[in-house]
């Protein structure tokens, strides 16, 4: 990856980790952990990878992207609004009563929200029938589809591996955010889901494993995905739930909860920190 436009990922991914902080903290809930392990993966492909347009969030030939881990909705909204879809002073109003960010995705309400989710498991399926409607109509544009590791415990992920896979949507990609944690604690006790790669082969997908907070290799995974042929693809990224808060890295209780003002001032600090040495 050009040395430049990895400086600027990583200084846009800082800044979207410091809207979810915002974000979760101003509404007192949300989902900071997962939100914070898939940050850089977004910010790859909306500010590198996808066919969007802000002033025009509807246009038929864009790319699709649907957060089927619809609570990690902090993440996708603090990237679409470092992308341009709307203010990110809007974060601030994350869950409030007559909000458009509400606390998973709603697409008839935000702009560049491509699928209403949050139900675990049912957020791949729509992405599979976004992706087919496109082999049907010879339509170019490609679906991502964004999964939790504890979410892939559900049946429905993998009725529709099945169907991807049957249909050759090589239109598809699945990224799996594997962070190890879920909100009952470690994916291994709850519902042990290993060997993810091997399953996912067993359907018939093409699976990549990187590391998903290291920019050259989320951008290479990517462009492995685009010579796939007639065979959808999954990539497989390890991260660190909570990355770049330090009391929050790999901590099962920030799953689902949101820092008091002593911890939101540390993360901020921490982040800001980060901020001032990358703009150097």
């Amino acid at each position: 990856m050009d040395a430049t436009l990895k400086k600027q990922l990583e200084i846009t991914a800082t800044k979207v980790r410091m809207g979810i902080i915002e974000g979760v903290f101003n509404a007192k809930a949300g989902h900071p952990g997962g939100s914070l392990s898939v940050a850089d993966t977004l910010t790859y492909l909306y500010m590198a990878r996808m066919n969007v347009d802000p002033k025009n969030p509807t246009m038929a030939d864009r790319d699709r992207l649907v957060l089927s881990k619809g609570h990690t909705a902090p993440a996708l909204y603090s990237v679409l609004a470092q992308r341009g879809f709307f203010p990110v002073e809007e974060l601030k109003t994350l869950r409030k009563i007559g909000s458009r960010l509400q606390g998973h995705p709603v697409m008839n309400k935000v702009p560049g929200v491509d699928m209403s989710t949050g139900s675990l498991g049912q957020g791949v399926s729509a992405a599979c029938g976004m992706a087919l409607s496109g082999k049907i109509s010879n339509d170019t544009y490609k679906v991502y589809a964004i999964l939790g590791d504890g979410e892939i415990e559900e049946g429905q992920v993998w009725e529709s591996a099945m169907f991807a896979a049957h249909y050759q949507l090589d239109n598809l990609v699945y990224v799996v955010d594997n962070n190890n944690l879920q909100i009952d604690g470690p994916i291994t006790q709850v519902m042990n889901p290993y060997p993810i790669d091997e399953k996912f082969a067993a359907f018939g997908w093409h699976v990549i494993k990187i590391n998903g907070h290291d920019f050259d290799e989320i951008e290479k995974a990517f462009n492995e995905a685009e010579t796939v042929a007639n065979q959808p693809t999954v990539i497989i990224q390890k991260t660190i739930k909570g990355k770049d808060v330090s009391y929050m890295e790999n901590n099962v209780a920030w799953h689902g909860a949101a820092p008091n003002k002593e911890q939101y001032d540390i993360a901020m600090a921490e982040l800001q920190a980060k901020l001032d040495e990358l703009q150097k």
